[in-house]
């Protein structure tokens, strides 16, 4: 590395340029270009050369420039249809720590709900804009996702398969499966289920195959399904909470476990249960999906998704087709880590 006086010097020139970041690390503008920008490769010892040169000049990388010269804008989109619910913020934040550590931009696109959606998949996501695109618990059918990849804007999804590209999951029957194994174990037979309603063409059947794999685990115990303890609610905590106090009206009907789709429901559920004097775990077991950390203050057992390393995984399986070394059409399914605390117990009378 040169010494502080040829910094000073290059710096009395004006500016520093990449020239100058090139000439002080020794290596190439190219080279240069490529390590600070993170577009192809680049030895160790050189990008921590020019790094080094690039912070003693002060030179900081126009990504306007680099764009114009690489064609790529270093922005990627996530597309998700809402922003003020716990899972959707928590991939979105792990999403952007991905990409600030990668030296890319982030491009938020909410469908609220499905009132914007035509517009973001026909009209903004089509602007070439973006280097690629994430799409959050959104199922796009072949030609939505055709249209995006014919772009060329690869794409990968999060909580569901996407035909043609890779996605990043958890299995929801196999969870809500586990979920309820452990409710039976614990030698529970009147469990009741709530989540939400079964999901039109547009989204993930999140809650239908929640609600599939919490019917087999019955059917696969040998118990009937009880029509009553079946419950639809929109996975928040007030509709959650008025719900279960409906079911829990009438003493002699009452189940003594819950399978909650959400830990957000799951906590209303405990608190209606507590405002009608019931002990949790001892009056009844709760048990959730989410890893949402305000379980943990309720004692909540609960399978974590991990919705903060989906965003991440979503970046890092992006960046990698960028590079030209990822897998299009990968899925890739995250383990499920059950977390049992103080909220199931065996019932009363087991």
């Amino acid at each position: 590395m040169a010494s502080g006086g040829v910094v000073r010097n290059v710096l009395d020139a004006g500016p520093p340029r990449i020239k100058d970041v090139a000439a002080l690390a020794g290596v190439s503008t190219a080279t240069v270009s490529r390590a600070l920008s993170g577009n192809g490769q680049v030895s160790a010892k050189a990008r921590i050369r020019v790094k080094q040169a690039a912070h003693e000049l002060g030179f900081v990388m126009s990504y306007h420039a680099s764009s114009l010269a690489t064609g790529r804008s270093r922005t990627i989109g996530v597309v998700l249809p809402y922003i003020d619910r716990w899972y959707f913020s928590t991939v979105l934040e792990g999403a952007a720590g991905a990409m600030v550590e990668a030296g890319y931009d982030l491009s938020l696109y909410n469908f609220a709900g499905d009132r914007y959606r035509e517009t973001v998949l026909n009209d903004f996501l089509l602007r070439k804009r973006l280097d690629a695109a994430i799409a959050v618990a959104l199922h796009l059918d072949d030609d939505e996702t055709q249209q995006l990849l014919s772009a060329g804007i690869p794409i990968v999804g999060i909580g569901g398969r996407l035909s043609g590209t890779g996605s990043i999951f958890i299995d929801e029957q196999e969870a809500a499966r586990r979920a309820t194994e452990h409710l039976i174990g614990l030698g529970h037979r009147k469990i009741a289920h709530i989540g939400g309603s079964n999901e039109h063409g547009r989204y993930f059947k999140t809650s239908s195959d929640r609600r599939t794999g919490y019917l087999d685990a019955l059917k696969t115990a040998g118990i009937a399904a009880d029509p009553r303890y079946s419950l639809i609610a929109d996975f928040t905590f007030n509709d959650a909470y008025q719900k279960a106090k409906n079911l829990f009206a009438e003493p002699r009907d009452r189940p003594t476990a819950i399978f909650s789709s959400s830990d957000e429901m799951a906590t209303g559920i405990i608190l209606a249960a507590r405002d009608l004097a019931m002990s949790v775990p001892a009056d009844l077991s709760v048990i959730g999906i989410d890893g949402h950390p305000i379980g943990e203050s309720f004692g909540l057992t609960t399978i974590d998704q991990h919705a903060h390393e989906q965003g991440a995984q979503a970046v890092n399986r992006i960046l990698l087709q960028l590079s030209g070394n990822g897998v299009p059409g990968a899925d890739e399914p995250l383990p499920l880590n059950f977390i049992v605390r103080s909220s199931t117990a065996p019932p009363r009378s087991f």
